[in-house]
């Protein structure tokens, strides 16, 4: 009788982050965000929902942190591949719409513009644009549909 022995199969390591903020009312839809050693965000509703006007809202902090993954997520793999990025700007542009019953993000439509030292670079800093809106977990994580709409200028 013949033994055979299977390969063996890889570990794959799954790791689980916790990631902690709190929240305090100040006043009427205001509250004042906090995290462990990092600077206080002061919260309020939008304008369009009875919200005071010029406070970080939840909706510009979603935008915000679609916006913010995205960058961060190429940086790294720029970083990886070693790339010569000169600067990155970006704008985005979330859409909130009444759908399937109640107000939620449809779209966040991400513009960045990054510039580079060469034209030889520019098609594989596209791709890692691409492949970093794809990673970017934050987008992963939501229902609203992320357009990016890049720029790359050799400078």
């Amino acid at each position: 009788m013949e033994t055979t022995i299977a390969p063996p199969v890889p570990k794959l390591k799954h790791k689980s982050f916790s990631y902690k903020t709190e929240l305090t009312w100040e006043d009427k839809k205001r509250g004042v965000l906090t995290s462990h050693d990092k600077p206080i965000v002061v919260v309020s509703s939008p304008p369009e929902f009875k919200g005071e006007p010029g406070m970080w809202t939840p909706e510009d902090l979603l935008v915000a942190a679609v916006e913010s993954c995205t960058m961060t997520t190429f940086m790294a793999f720029a970083q990886r591949l070693q790339l010569g990025i000169f600067s990155y700007d970006s704008h985005a542009e979330g859409i909130l719409e009444f759908a399937d019953g109640g107000y939620r993000f449809t779209k966040i439509i991400l513009r960045p513009t990054v510039r580079v030292e060469s034209a030889d670079v520019v098609e594989q800093v596209r791709q890692t644009l691409r492949d970093a809106h794809k990673n970017c977990l934050i987008s992963n994580s939501i229902r609203a549909e992320v357009i990016l709409e890049p720029s790359i200028e050799v400078v």
